[in-house]
């Protein structure tokens, strides 16, 4: 037994002293349908796409022509079917089905729902399976409402979702449902369906004998993505416009508008197109990254959160092996502030195509976890006192920056070295990390672009721990003390 929740009463019904109408036929109501609603499958093998929820053998088939359907959420995109899988479900089961839509119901709807199942349970043993359309649209409350039922047996909850339920479900109800996800369908099986809506004379277009063209057929399919009740609105638009006749290209393409792409600015289509831009632009792949820009911002994207993902983009995958990275992300990310979209278009495009093509290097993004690691995990000695500045007296004589060197006097012995190979490599001045992390190394340069030259430096310097003196030390000891030499100093310079 079915019943559809009747949440939108008709006023033109409730109204006093309203004619009666006078009830059309079957046949008329029908007719009345969209050509998607009409097609609606009747059984598991008219059912199009999904084979690997209900193709032969599958757990979820299984359960439908046993007829012992679990709790379960149906999630997937628009024109997945997951309304349809519904309706069948519906259509098979012996139990009571009872549909309402999260837009509209609340925590009293609900109630209705659970006392009449109780009765039903209690007259006559009969099950009630309970289908929320677009169940994340149900606040915490009205989740949590349903859940002691679930949990009790008395109700079999169905739901369906286009966002990801892991996050739009609560945790509760959702470790008592099965998922099923549904994927876009194929083009091939956009095509079957299309076929099936031409040839059907009962609920489809077959009366009308129409003929459609190959390319037609495509081209309907392209625009769907995936989508079947898009797929069908644009056929039955297009066959409203020959009737007796031929569906061409041309045809097609005036029924088309402007495709509706799939993509959220919240949800997962969010996250996941950001992931594979990401990704593509540390593949080095200009192309890719060019389509998944693209692919955002004509779908509605806010342009300064992908300037934001960009800025780290420089910093962890490209990092010192492209200085200019990080400064030309910055610069498009005023761009898009200054000038806006759609002029700003292009410089996120630049932005792009440099990152995916500058050479690569995650040395900076390894170098830091390593060092966060350490802050967490290992002793935090104090600072070094001869690191330590030392504006006052009071901190000279504690022996505040006491034994420092001043490695500007030591950097000539570095050049002089690059000239003569007989000279000692230049060396460490003196140990700047706390006395339990000395040896510690953090940063190791790639190999490319200009981390390469850094490497190269960064050895010279690491190969032997011997410390050289400069020329005149004493020379240099007032030059660079820092702040002020009274015991009462008034504030600490910058080291």
């Amino acid at each position: 037994m079915m019943e559809q929740a009747s949440l939108f009463p008709d006023p033109a019904s409730s109204q006093k002293g309203a004619p009666p109408r006078t009830n059309a036929t079957a046949s008329e109501n029908r007719a009345a349908e969209p050509l998607a609603s009409r097609l609606r499958p009747r059984t598991l093998d008219e059912f199009v796409g999904q084979e690997h929820l209900l193709g032969e053998g599958r757990l979820l088939r299984r359960c439908l022509e046993e007829d012992r359907v679990p709790s379960l959420i149906l999630w997937g995109p628009p024109g997945s079917g997951k309304t349809t899988l519904a309706s069948l479900i519906a259509q098979l089961t012996r139990a009571h089905f009872v549909t309402l839509s999260a837009v509209a119901a609340g925590v009293a709807d609900l109630r209705r729902v659970t006392e009449e199942a109780r009765r039903l349970r209690q007259l006559r043993g009969e099950r009630t399976i309970l289908f929320i359309d677009e169940i994340h649209r149900l606040n915490k409350a009205q989740q949590d409402a349903i859940l002691p039922y679930v949990e009790q047996g008395l109700l079999t909850l169905i739901g369906a979702t286009t966002e990801n339920p892991s996050f739009e479900v609560n945790a509760a109800l959702l470790s008592r449902c099965r998922v099923f996800t549904l994927n876009p369908l194929s083009e091939e099986a956009v095509i079957q369906l299309l076929r099936r809506a031409l040839q059907d004379e009962e609920r489809g277009l077959g009366r009308y004998h129409l003929e459609i063209e190959d390319e037609a057929l495509q081209q309907i399919a392209r625009f769907a993505n995936g989508d079947a009740r898009t797929a069908l609105n644009v056929l039955e638009l297009a066959a409203a416009g020959v009737r007796e006749g031929r569906i061409t290209a041309e045809t097609v393409a005036e029924a088309q508008q402007q495709r509706t792409l799939l993509y959220d600015k919240s949800g997962d289509q969010h996250y996941d197109t950001i992931s594979a831009l990401h990704k593509a632009i540390r593949g080095s792949d200009p192309d890719a990254s060019l389509y998944w820009l693209a692919r955002m911002l004509e779908a509605g994207e806010d342009p300064l959160f992908i300037a934001r993902r960009l800025i780290r983009i420089a910093t962890e995958d490209v990092g010192l092996a492209d200085p200019l990275a990080l400064p030309l992300c910055v610069a498009a990310q005023q761009a898009v502030q200054f000038v806006g979209l759609p002029e700003a278009d292009l410089a996120l495009a630049e932005a792009v195509v440099y990152l995916a093509s500058a050479p690569k290097s995650n040395a900076l993004y390894l170098a830091y976890g390593r060092a966060r690691d350490d802050v967490h995990q290992e002793r935090q000695e104090t600072v070094p006192l001869s690191l330590r500045n030392a504006p006052t007296t009071l901190m000279k004589q504690l022996g505040y920056g006491r034994d420092y060197k001043y490695a500007h006097d030591y950097y000539h012995q570095l050049e002089e070295a690059s000239d003569d190979p007989s000279r000692p490599p230049a060396v460490q001045l003196q140990e700047y990390l706390p006395a339990n992390l000395q040896g510690r190394r953090y940063y190791e340069p790639g190999l490319q672009g200009n981390e390469a030259s850094i490497r190269r430096w960064l050895e010279r310097r690491r190969t032997s721990s011997t410390q050289s003196q400069p020329a005149s030390p004493a020379a240099h000891s007032d030059t660079h003390s820092e702040g002020s030499s009274s015991i009462t100093g008034e504030s600490h310079s910058s080291c």
